[in-house]
């Protein structure tokens, strides 16, 4: 029997993708760097074994699973074609690996991660399902009939996958380091829509999503009466939201979402008509919505004391905007705290007024140095460009969040793709040892 060695376990896909072949019987190895990632602590929980990078760990008998983000001269990619062994890309072995599944391959610019999690929540209650979700996490059943992964558009990584169905959340312009402007992540978009089996589920009010070509059925869910499954009479609580379901103008079903935001009523709506495609019945499905406990950094939240901490991931102006929805809802007449860390140089540049909107929502507003990435570690811009085209924003640097202690019985939301949970975490040290303004 093969032994799976990944190289770059601890990225999110392939920490999932690796969660699901272990749990399915096979034996698996991984290597990566030595810093920590959340991502790593569903393997260590299973005792799958993390090496350091070494082209020693390739050996003999060993099927390499190769990060996206590790070039093909990589130490231990060149060691394996070295000496003959099997080297597959990440989105490339996925692909071939669903086609045993009924598999449903959940896109789009914002929310993929959020709805995956929900899909595989849902669709595990009404049986056997293997899922692949972006925040790390990926279960892998031997009975699974159903399989739900996040397919990621960037670098057109999702077109490795043949989906049975896709749910496609939107179309937004974002990777400005590899996408050139929104048409250009439509077309990769359309070309995915081509690969999908039996149907696509759509967000109508998204006017992207309305310009798609299939060779299946487009089904459109959302808001606007037009769509085929529609949404109404919201009823929007702090503890989240009641809405009736029409589907092609006929009554369905009440279903009550208990996260806030109305993003997150488009997210279960998504869900339910994949479900109402595959005939599984309603009150399954509201059983699943009341237990759904959510994904990892998505509206995160910690009650210390008076304030509460939410740790979200939210990198784009999209997000945010959607983000500080949700805490407005949850939260009505708290202060709202908007703790920010732009995510890669290329994306603050592209979309700087785009982050000061959607930032100026929150009652107060700090601004983290800029995290690089593996592909653009430095640039031109600083924390305090942003801070200045808020008003009232203000930089905020690795060691100085005691001046958020001035912000009590606050919501203070700490949101980012990078390493913003750093400053996250010496704040509720400081709460914790009872530290004051």
């Amino acid at each position: 029997m093969t032994v799976y060695h990944f190289t770059g376990i601890k990225g999110s896909g392939m920490s999932s993708l690796a969660q699901i072949l272990h749990d399915t019987g096979h034996e698996v190895q991984g290597s990566d760097v030595d810093k920590y990632f959340f991502t790593e602590e569903p393997l260590r929980a299973r005792n799958i074994r993390i090496l350091p990078f070494d082209a020693e760990n390739i050996q003999e008998g060993l099927t390499v699973i190769a990060g996206n983000a590790f070039p093909d001269d990589h130490s231990e990619l060149v060691r394996a074609r070295e000496i003959g062994l099997d080297v597959i890309r990440y989105h490339e072995f996925l692909g071939e690996y669903i086609d045993s599944f009924i598999s449903v391959a959940v896109t789009g610019s914002h929310g993929k991660t959020s709805t995956t999690g929900l899909l595989a929540h849902v669709l595990a209650g009404y049986g056997p399902t293997s899922y692949l979700i972006g925040d790390g996490t990926g279960k892998g059943d031997p009975d699974a009939k159903f399989f739900a992964l996040e397919a990621c558009e960037y670098k057109r990584h999702f077109l490795a996958y043949d989906p049975d169905y896709a749910i496609m959340t939107n179309i937004d312009f974002d990777h400005p380091d590899y996408f050139a402007d929104v048409d250009d992540v439509f077309d990769a978009f359309q070309e995915m829509a081509y690969k999908v089996k039996k149907c696509i589920i759509a967000c109508g009010d998204d006017e992207q999503l309305q310009r798609i070509q299939a060779n299946v059925p487009v089904v459109y869910y959302g808001f606007s009466p037009e769509n085929d499954f529609v949404a109404h009479n919201l009823q929007r609580s702090e503890t989240g939201t009641t809405f009736d379901v029409r589907v092609r103008n006929e009554a369905y079903h009440s279903f009550h979402v208990p996260q806030p935001g109305d993003h997150a009523v488009l997210n279960a709506l998504s869900v339910i008509s994949l479900c109402k495609y595959e005939n599984i019945p309603a009150d399954i499905i509201q059983e699943r919505l009341d237990t759904f406990g959510g994904v990892k950094r998505r509206f995160t939240e910690t009650v210390i004391g008076n304030r509460v901490i939410i740790d979200d991931y939210a990198h784009h102006p999209t997000e945010i905007r959607a983000t500080l929805q949700s805490a407005r809802q949850k939260y009505p007449g708290r202060e709202i705290v908007a703790i920010f860390q732009p995510h890669t140089f290329s994306r603050t540049a592209k979309f700087m007024d785009e982050f000061a909107e959607s930032l100026s929502a929150a009652d107060a507003v700090y601004i983290c140095e800029i995290f690089g990435s593996a592909r653009e570690q430095n640039g031109d811009l600083k924390a305090a460009d942003l801070a200045d085209k808020i008003g009232g924003g203000r930089a905020i640097h690795d060691g100085e969040v005691a001046q958020l202690l001035a912000h009590e019985n606050a919501i203070l939301l700490f949101m980012g793709a990078g390493d913003v949970q750093k400053y996250e975490k010496a704040f509720t040290e400081l709460v914790k040892d009872g530290k004051t303004a």
